[in-house]
This record gives structure tokens, sequence and C-alpha cells, in this order.
């Protein structure tokens, strides 16, 4: 109303500071509003994620089913099972390691046997 009666004539003194008050509160509201706004924004958004969160947790939820071994051959036998194929895959590295390890122990043996009996050159 009295930016409507501005408009016509002059205000006087009391109706300028209670003008200028108004719009002061105004301001101040605008700003509350304004930070009221961003912080659900931005709770929606850690809720819900974003179109880019999405997108990669279905890569990474994708990912982590093709990792997945469900099943394995052994000696022509289908084995199946978290605890069977997890002792299946662990008795063939074993195997392996084991293997590998004797033959390095040989090797080193081999190299150093010379020395240990006293026919070093």
């Amino acid at each position: 109303m009295l930016d409507l009666k501005w408009e016509t004539s002059l205000l006087l003194d009391g109706e300028v500071e209670e003008l200028h008050g108004l719009a002061a509160k105004l301001h101040s509201l605008s700003i509350i509003h304004t930070s009221i706004c961003w912080q659900q924004s931005r709770f929606q958004l850690l809720k819900e994620g974003d179109a880019n969160s999405k997108y990669f947790h279905g890569i990474m939820s994708n990912r982590c089913r093709g990792n997945v071994i469900s099943s394995i051959q052994v000696g022509g036998a289908q084995v199946e099972g978290v605890s069977q194929v997890r002792d299946a895959v662990f008795s063939h590295f074993a195997s392996h390691l084991k293997i590998i390890m004797f033959s390095v122990f040989v090797w080193k043996t081999s190299i150093f046997a010379p020395c240990l009996i006293g026919i070093c050159t």
C-alpha cells in the first residue's frame, strides 16, 4: 500500500522508514527461503543421489555380478557353491605354489650345494 502511495505522492518520514523496514524484512525472508531451498535440495541429493551416482552404481553392481565365480570345473566334475569353489581354487593355487617353491629351492640348493660341501672354486 505504501508503494502505491509513493508512486502518486510524497511519503512522510515515518512512512519512508516503514517502507525501508518492510523491504529489509522481505530481503531477510528471501535469504532465509533461499537457504532452506538449498538445504532441501542438498538433502534430496544426499538421499537419492544424482544421475551420475545412479549410473556408476549400476556399472559397479554389474561388474561385481560379472566377477562372481559361481561354478568351476575340476577334473571333469562341475563344482558349485561358494565353499566348494573356494576350496578348489585354493587347492589349485596351493599345488602350483608348492611346485614353484620346490623348484626354486632345488635350483638354489644346486647352485650353492658345492660350496656347502666344500668344493667351492
